[in-house]
């Protein structure tokens, strides 16, 4: 069954909202009591129920089982035998989202907030300029004083001319900050993308909800599907201000959820490099020894061309090197070119702006 852990950054989705949270196993699972191969098939069973493409899940699993059979993972521990694992997956066809890992340990109390190694989500909010807001998101976590400070800077900026959404750094998350702040930018209500998830696994209570922004709509029906919409607020103070979105190839997962969501409704401009290419969204699961692996089990696309991210990214309306999208940024919106690099120097990101490296190069995939 589908647990509801608190991790990050990956998704994971709960009545209503994505609930960002890392992947963690039962504790009262010991390392010793389970053999590699019995995390192996516990793997392999997970990725043939649950995966968001039931024919890939499939092959998944006879991977990983003819893995078993040949004796390749039975004397493996610890990362090395999450590398061969993951490696193994990989190799029959590429997903951003699946990892796995060992000794991932108890998970935190719900509620607890992001581990202490998380970054703060939110850095340098305010004015960048006159007129010009400023805000990095180093992820969308599942945290209500995030979601309320997401809308604060929205409120507190409502007579910008200009908002500038700095995602260069974030690795996903959830909707929450999103739904806080999208209704400030549009004038009336908007389809922003669609979600489907395998209908297995929405049967499982592995649930994204109906509610005023998520919209359940027919489907393929092996999925349930689901529209992310937006309704504008009372407040129309920015809903002619310039939007723009800095991005790169560390934006993945629910970042490239709002990328799609502002590009293809042309509400924003997209500066910086393409993004990481992790779509399909999911949960963390326990494969028993202290070994958890995340299983993708839904993808969001775009409603009106059926296309997602997956392995490509989202390709920017302005392509430069991710260090230099805030300078060209403010370089459009009026600001003289000495300026634009001294306050794009200021804020600079200092995490990773670098797409993640495969662990293998596949000959083939989906």
């Amino acid at each position: 069954m589908i647990r509801l852990p608190f991790f990050l950054p990956a998704l994971l989705v709960a009545t209503g909202s994505f609930v960002s949270s890392p992947i963690f196993p039962a504790p009262a699972l010991a390392a010793e009591t389970v053999s590699a191969n019995e995390i192996a098939e516990n793997y392999a069973k997970m990725l043939e129920e649950d995966y968001v493409y039931a024919d890939i899940g499939k092959r998944y699993a006879e991977a990983l089982r003819a893995g078993i059979a040949s004796g390749r993972f039975a004397k493996l521990t610890g990362e090395e035998l999450a590398g061969a694992l993951e490696t193994t997956v990989q190799s029959v066809s590429p997903d951003g989202h699946i990892r796995v890992r060992a000794g991932v340990g108890a998970p935190p109390p719900q509620g607890a907030g992001a581990p202490p190694s998380m970054p703060e989500p939110i850095e340098q909010a305010g004015w960048i300029a006159p007129g010009i807001a400023y805000i990095r998101f180093n992820n969308f976590p599942h945290d209500d004083a995030t979601t309320a400070r997401a809308a604060k800077f929205m409120a507190d900026h409502a007579d910008a001319r200009a908002v500038i959404f700095d995602i260069r750094t974030n690795n996903g998350g959830g909707l929450a900050q999103m739904d806080a702040m999208l209704p400030w930018l549009f004038d009336k209500p908007t389809r922003l993308v669609t979600m489907a998830l395998r209908a297995s696994v929405d049967a499982k209570g592995f649930l994204i909800g109906d509610g005023p922004t998520m919209r359940r709509v027919p489907g393929d029906p092996a999925m349930v599907t689901r529209e992310h919409w937006v309704t504008p607020n009372k407040d129309g103070r920015l809903r002619d201000a310039k939007v723009y979105l800095l991005t790169s190839g560390a934006s993945r997962s629910a970042a490239e959820h709002f990328a799609l969501s502002m590009k293809h409704t042309g509400r924003a401009r997209l500066i910086g490099a393409a993004t990481g290419g992790a779509n399909h969204f999911g949960g963390g699961q326990d494969l028993g020894g202290d070994f958890g692996a995340f299983i993708p089990v839904g993808r969001t696309y775009d409603p009106v061309t059926g296309k997602d991210w997956e392995g490509d990214g989202l390709a920017p309306d302005v392509e430069v090197a991710p260090e230099r999208a805030l300078e060209v940024a403010l370089a459009e919106l009026g600001l003289p070119a000495d300026d634009a690099k001294r306050l794009s120097d200021a804020y600079m990101p200092t995490r990773s702006m670098e797409r993640r490296k495969p662990l293998v190069t596949p000959a083939s995939g989906r």
